[in-house]
């Protein structure tokens, strides 16, 4: 008999659109031949399966919806939510409850990991190079001459737990501190301050399923803005993104092999990306992405591409890895 699949897409963030398009495109990759596949949007307390343009509530005691009369339960989770409450842990936590196996990490690396702050910290206590950043929290006063002798400038201000660099800031000078802040704290009750890096940017993903690790090519990231903020990430248009990255063997080696490690050190599961620079023969890691982008112009898919790997067998792994996992 078929599993049912839900794709989870949504959520409560400034990343909804975003989270939307990656649904989309793992809904069309998750395969139809394997398993009966629905949409399930959530936002808020809306939870639905959308089919043929018509709503169906579902039902959070069990984790089903009703279609022609007839309970469908689902079986698994293939979670496309960035940030609240798909990369945060909550919705993990839930799917605990109810005991039904998921596509990401487990809720306390998804809780860890969404706190950029955190889990820099973290990182740190296991001798990983990371940025250094100050944590402002709205409605606390403000050093900003302090802040700033500490962070430099130019300098990035950046909310502590939001994705897509959404709330994003370069701030050149101490003139511009102040709008930055605000724009940053519109999205997050608590915001970083992070030095620039001088640097060359990277991405890396990696998936584990069946008893494997693979880690992908490192890409390289050259914005034609400023940096690379929602618009370079989402219009094909406004950035260069080569991949294999044009970094040396070694360096390629050892970003790989920080990446697999981080993947270990935070117990994480399914398909992650790390981001970060390279600055002369330093390697910077900048932050961990649980539930990365998946639409069409997302690195995961295009790093797969590279490697002549299809997502829809990727994702299917996945999903019987985690399902064998839970009836074990």
């Amino acid at each position: 008999m078929k599993k049912n699949i839900a794709v989870i897409a949504g959520g409560n963030s400034s990343e909804y659109e975003v989270s939307i398009k990656s649904g989309n495109h793992i809904f069309e990759e998750v395969d139809g031949e394997k398993y009966n596949k629905y949409l399930f949007l959530l936002k808020g307390r809306d939870w639905h399966v959308e089919i043929d343009g018509q709503k169906y509530p579902v039902d959070r005691n069990d984790f089903s919806f009703t279609y022609q009369g007839k309970k469908v339960v689902f079986d698994f989770a293939y979670i496309t939510i960035h940030g609240n409450p798909g990369e945060n842990g909550m919705l993990q936590g839930y799917l605990d409850m109810m005991g039904v196996p998921y596509s990401t990490c487990n809720m306390l690396c998804e809780a860890l990991t969404f706190d950029k702050y955190t889990c820099t910290n973290y990182l740190q206590h296991f001798g990983l190079p990371t940025t250094s950043p100050v944590m402002l929290t709205q409605g606390e006063p403000v050093d900003k001459r302090a802040v700033l002798e500490t962070v430099g400038l130019p300098c990035f201000v950046k909310p502590n737990a939001e994705g897509s660099s959404f709330g994003v800031s370069k701030v050149k000078t101490a003139a511009e501190f102040d709008a930055a802040l605000t724009e940053a704290f519109s999205k997050c009750r608590q915001i970083l301050v992070e030095s620039f890096i001088d640097g060359t940017e990277f991405t890396c993903g990696l998936y584990q399923a069946g008893g494997k690790k693979v880690v992908m090519p490192v890409a390289e990231v050259v914005p034609k803005k400023e940096f690379f903020d929602y618009e370079a990430k989402y219009d094909a248009t406004m950035s260069d993104e080569i991949i294999p990255g044009r970094f040396s063997e070694k360096v390629t080696a050892r970003i790989q092999q920080m990446a697999s490690y981080i993947y270990d050190i935070l117990r994480c599961d399914g398909i992650i990306r790390i981001d970060g620079f390279v600055r002369g023969d330093e390697i910077i890691i900048l932050e961990v992405n649980t539930t990365p982008g998946m639409t069409a112009n997302s690195f995961v898919p295009k790093m797969l591409r590279v490697m002549g790997v299809s997502l829809r067998d990727v994702i299917t792994e996945i999903i019987e890895d985690k399902i064998r996992k839970t009836i074990k």
